[in-house]
């Protein structure tokens, strides 16, 4: 017999509570409201009534997205006195009205600004699969990537800009979606770069991610970007199996950093896939990946300047010294460079749809490398992100999925990059790895 929506929910509130502190994945745990959602669900369970697959499922949101009555804090000491959100995000209801339960906020990166998961602020959260000396979760969703890698719950929000959402997928062993642009909204999120950011989900399982998707689309008019977007249906095809599908496959040597661990796991993923009948070939990208970080940070620093000025030219404002740094880099870029950078990426973006023309999607490993320990951490060192940034600066859909477990038990992760609103697509692909790879534990 299915457990009951108070089942699910009471064994993931135990998890947080007996686990959260020492992953420090939470911002904050809502046990009596969480409670009250799942013993309405049963009810209406009771009476016949089922919301679908996500009907009593725990899920976590991002310390960015807004749930009403609480407050967003954005992982800042400069929001600390944050009053309560007024509305649950436009993401957030749609879960709940899907059956989702929310049983925590997941700390973040501060603004989500950064790619490693720290945060001075208030404390990193700690990779699960290596608890006895601290690691990196990834970021900026850290804290999700925490939870569902540690299996708290079994899925979660975060967002996307750069990376936040696949990275801390790849270090944490789940799976994690960018979304497309336009497909789900972000109103109801603390902003970065409106040029760049996506909200996705953050699981254990493909058919998960897929089953969130399902329900977090929609036209939503305090995010323009969804206006006329036509919905996708990332369930109808997702066992359809990749046989003939055409991959591109980025060689190892455009892949600065890559490490042997890694590399050994990439090779044995292109080999399961062409196993699967996916015909796979190794492909260069019109730009090297340096090339795609660097234009997409130049985005990121001046959108996000824009937005959080007033905090990054205060001396005063408790803003953390690497979150400073960043957003003052785009201070420095004139309107004019603005200009020209956004029509580089429109000359780059037909140029790698050209260069995609008979490819369905492009594998490569999500990063280079697997979690390393907190305190080798180097703010000012960009690789972690190094392979997810061009995704974002082309305004492609992503999705990472395990890939193997490094000889000392660290997660790698397999990157499948689609074409924008393709994203059922990359689920397909995903899935058909995932069920081929079985169970990283």
């Amino acid at each position: 017999m299915p457990e009951s929506s108070v089942d699910r929910t009471e064994a993931a509130l135990a998890q947080c509570e007996e686990r959260g502190e020492a992953l420090h994945a939470f911002a904050e745990i809502m046990p009596e409201r969480a409670r009250s959602a799942a013993r309405y669900l049963d009810e209406l369970k009771s009476s016949g009534v089922s919301l679908g697959p996500l009907h009593g499922v725990p899920l976590v949101v991002k310390d960015i997205i807004d749930v009403a009555g609480l407050a967003t804090k954005a992982g800042s000491l400069t929001r600390a006195n944050a009053g309560p959100a007024e509305r649950d995000a436009f993401v957030v209801a749609r879960l709940r009205a899907a059956g989702g339960v929310i049983v925590a906020k997941s700390n973040t990166v501060e603004y989500a600004f950064g790619g490693w998961g720290t945060n001075p602020n208030i404390g990193a959260p700690r990779n699960p699969w290596k608890l006895d000396v601290p690691h990196t979760c990834g970021g900026s969703s850290s804290g999700t990537g925490a939870a569902v890698g540690g299996g708290l719950v079994p899925g979660g929000l975060g967002s996307d800009t750069g990376g936040s959402v696949r990275i801390p997928a790849a270090l944490c062993g789940c799976v994690g979606l960018k979304t497309s642009i336009g497909l789900v909204s972000r109103s109801g999120v603390v902003p970065l770069s409106d040029t760049l950011d996506t909200v996705g989900p953050l699981t254990n399982t493909v058919r998960l991610a897929a089953e969130m998707l399902d329900v977090m689309q929609g036209e939503d008019r305090d995010d323009p970007t969804t206006v006329g977007i036509a919905r996708q249906d990332p369930l109808a095809g997702l066992e359809r199996g990749i046989s003939g599908l055409r991959l591109a496959a980025v060689p190892v040597d455009d892949l600065p950093g890559l490490t042997a661990d890694v590399a050994a796991d990439y090779a044995a993923a292109k080999a399961t896939l062409a196993g699967l009948g996916a015909v796979v070939e190794e492909m260069s990208l019109p730009l090297s990946m340096q090339e795609y970080q660097n234009r997409s940070s130049l985005i990121s620093a001046s959108d996000a300047y824009a937005f959080h000025s007033a905090l990054a030219d205060d001396p005063d404002s408790p803003l953390n010294p690497a979150t400073r740094k960043r957003m003052l880099v785009g201070k420095s870029l004139a309107a004019k460079d603005r200009v020209l950078i956004q029509r580089d990426r429109v000359t780059a973006t037909e140029d790698y749809l050209a260069w995609l023309d008979r490819f369905d999607a492009v594998i490569l490993p999500s990063v280079p490398l697997t979690a390393i320990p907190l305190s080798e951490v180097d703010e000012d060192n960009y690789i972690v992100s190094l392979y997810t940034r061009f995704a974002n600066y082309l305004a492609l859909a992503g999705l990472s999925v395990p890939m193997g477990l490094s000889p000392a038990g660290l997660p790698t992760s397999l990157q499948i990059v689609v074409r924008r609103f393709d994203d059922p697509l990359a689920l397909r692909i995903g899935h058909a790895f995932e069920m081929a790879r079985g169970t990283l534990k």
